[in-house]
């Protein structure tokens, strides 16, 4: 009864802050500080000031700051828009054609950038305009978008993925690693969903464009290169043990530099926007950290997680029951926070579980990014949904109706890593080990 009580209580502070308009990481720090003044011996401004020096000073978080300001620098140039206009000569022959662009436009994005509104944003800036202008049905267009969107946090280098690896003490290269397989899983059901959609709807797919020779093709080709080289280097130098995480991080800072400076696309405005950019989404995700990870130490002395799972365990429940308990938590939770925010809050309390059922940590941390990417295009706080809305001036529920599908897409690709669970750890394991 004691723990429902400190439960209850901790919960309503939760949202009473947050409804209140509180920062996120503020309403953490104010919850974890109530808990343990009220709950706990130990003096809490103590704990908070080691707590989150320590979360703060952590040399693996490094990596992550660095790949924002990576994907924001190829956000603000002119490479991202030279890489729709080398992918769109290859898609003219398949069914849906320039719809594919931004599937492909997503997926080779997501693995420079890390940042699932960051993919969204780019890849809808260059096709959105584009595509309407050619006559492609807004709907597929933005429902496409919407789904693809969302690889930015499956495809390595991910920042969700560097903040489970630092929650749950999982090794990032290795999370990196077995990201890859799962997110051209989703990257095909969506093209497949794409092509179907096609076959079905004829009449709203635009003429082909003229059939242009393969000599034109590559050499319209020629514009991915560089982002293709990015790619290669930054996840390159990570499996081949030449560089970590964090030395991979900044190597592709100083190749996204490089390769704009040489385009001719990096001035001291873009170069400043980008900065500040990185800097400010950064200093955001530091501070819900921070104050997640005092929560978590307040929580640990309090004893809810060691008791939650115990009444969990108790249940009897099998790894798959559980992990549709999971699943079904984890999309309401994202209907009212974002990503990042819903796994540092939860941690603490899922992962004691998780491991007593038996499920392999690497495996639940790719489980955990799909289950996060469904609730980007969830309603009311899916964040591909409001980047959506601001570029498009269509209202929420319209564009939630057109990313129903891809949602859809995302839970089969759950059953498929499910069923087969070497979709997630076999790369790992050929690349580093067991």
């Amino acid at each position: 009864m004691d723990d429902i009580l400190i439960t209850t209580l901790l919960v309503l502070s939760l949202f009473a802050l947050l409804g209140s308009g509180v920062w996120i990481g503020l309403t953490l720090t104010g919850v974890a500080w109530i808990g343990m003044q009220l709950f706990s011996p130990r003096p809490a401004g103590d704990a908070m000031a080691l707590t989150i020096w320590g979360s703060a000073s952590s040399w693996t978080l490094t990596a992550l700051p660095l790949f924002v300001w990576m994907g924001e620098i190829l956000f603000r140039t002119r490479l991202s828009e030279d890489m729709f206009n080398g992918l769109a000569p290859w898609m003219n022959r398949l069914p849906g054609r320039l719809l594919h662009t931004n599937i492909l436009g997503c997926t080779i994005f997501a693995a420079v950038s890390g940042s699932s509104a960051a993919t969204c944003a780019t890849v809808g800036k260059m096709a959105l305009p584009e595509l309407k202008r050619r006559g492609y049905p807004d709907g597929i267009v933005v429902g496409s978008l919407a789904g693809a969107g969302t690889l930015g946090l499956l495809i390595p280098p991910s920042l969700i993925m560097i903040v489970y690896g630092v929650t749950a003490d999982v090794s990032i290269a290795r999370l990196f690693a077995a990201g890859v397989f799962p997110g051209l899983l989703v990257a095909g059901l969506l093209m497949v969903y794409v092509m179907v959609w096609a076959a079905l709807h004829r009449e709203q797919i635009p003429a082909a464009d003229p059939g242009l020779s393969l000599l034109d093709k590559l050499r319209a080709s020629r514009n991915l290169i560089p982002v293709v080289l990015l790619i290669l280097a930054v996840l390159g130098s990570i499996y081949t043990g030449i560089a970590t995480a964090t030395e991979a991080a900044a190597l592709g800072v100083v190749g996204a530099l490089v390769l704009s400076a040489a385009q001719g696309s990096l001035t001291w405005r873009t170069f400043c926007d980008s900065l500040m950019g990185a800097t400010r989404l950064y200093c955001m995700i530091a501070l819900i950290l921070a104050g997640a990870a005092f929560l978590t130490l307040s929580m640990g002395y309090i004893g809810l997680p060691r008791h939650l799972a115990e009444w969990i365990g108790s249940l009897g429940l099998s790894p798959l029951a559980l992990l549709v308990a999971l699943m079904v938590f984890y999309i309401l939770l994202g209907c009212f926070l974002d990503g990042i925010s819903m796994i540092v809050l939860t941690m603490g309390v899922v992962l004691p579980i998780v491991q007593g059922a038996g499920i392999d940590l690497l495996w639940f941390g790719v489980f955990l990014v799909i289950v996060v990417e469904m609730a980007q295009i969830t309603p009311p706080v899916g964040f591909n949904l409001f980047v959506l809305q601001g570029m498009t001036g269509r209202e929420l529920p319209w564009i939630a109706r057109q990313a129903a599908p891809m949602f859809v897409l995302m839970i089969v690709a759950l059953g498929l890593i499910y069923l087969v669970p070497e979709i997630v750890t076999w790369l790992p394991q050929q690349v580093m080990g067991r």
